[in-house]
């Protein structure tokens, strides 16, 4: 009889389709030739993803959600202040690119426009901007309810481009165990909660405040 077929999962396909990358430098040309050379089905692949670029912007999700993962899995986590809490993203966020870095390096580099090669972080990028949404403290958060929003997009945006900022000095580090970027994702996260301090822009608003009233009621 006829061994059955084990069911091709999630993860599998994960691990394949980045096994396949690294062996032959370069992406499967459809998902027809994908499925075909590794003895799974189309149906199975779109079970789970709906275009190869889909798969890789996953990859990179997944990376974000291990990394979320295993935080949750410290208890002393949850009790850190937003400052430590992004240094803690960074720090295992990174040593798990560092585990896939083969990968990240060649996915990163297979057009020679930039830019679509950072389309597959598009994923990344709205689980990471939710993240620091989640993270951010009433310590950062100015005191006026109709600015708080766009405050808020303002951080997760400058957040973002830190963190790519970050990625980037990883890809060029040639240090030995990427000590050098552990250096830079220090200096330039207590660099950015500096500039977050909100006490001095609460104390401009409150004096354009008075300004303002001052103007407008004095002359009544």
């Amino acid at each position: 009889m006829e061994a059955k077929k084990k069911t091709i999962s999630k993860e599998d396909i994960v691990s394949i389709y980045m096994e396949e990358v690294l062996e032959k430098g370069q992406k499967p040309k459809s998902v027809y030739h994908f499925a075909k050379e590794n003895d799974f089905t189309e149906a199975e692949f779109y079970a789970f993803f709906g275009t190869l670029e889909g798969l890789e912007k996953e990859i990179f999700r997944l990376f974000f959600a291990n990394t979320v993962d295993l935080l949750h899995k410290n208890a002393d986590y949850l009790e850190y202040d937003m400052k430590n809490k992004m240094l803690s993203f960074y720090f295992t966020f990174f040593e798990i690119l560092t585990a896939n870095r083969s990968y990240v390096l060649q996915s990163l580099k297979f057009d020679r426009n930039p830019l679509k090669n950072l389309v597959q972080l598009t994923t990344l990028r709205n689980s990471f901007k939710e993240y620091v949404s989640e993270i951010l403290t009433d310590d950062y958060r100015l005191e006026q309810e109709k600015l708080q929003k766009f405050q808020e997009k303002g951080i997760q945006e400058s957040a973002w481009l830190q963190l790519m900022l970050t990625i980037k000095f990883w890809v060029d580090d040639d240090s030995a165990a990427f000590e050098k970027t552990d250096i830079f994702i220090e200096k330039s996260v207590n660099a950015s909660f500096e500039l977050m301090n909100v006490a001095p822009l609460n104390h401009l608003i409150d004096l354009g405040k008075f300004l303002f009233k001052e103007k407008i009621y004095s002359k009544q």
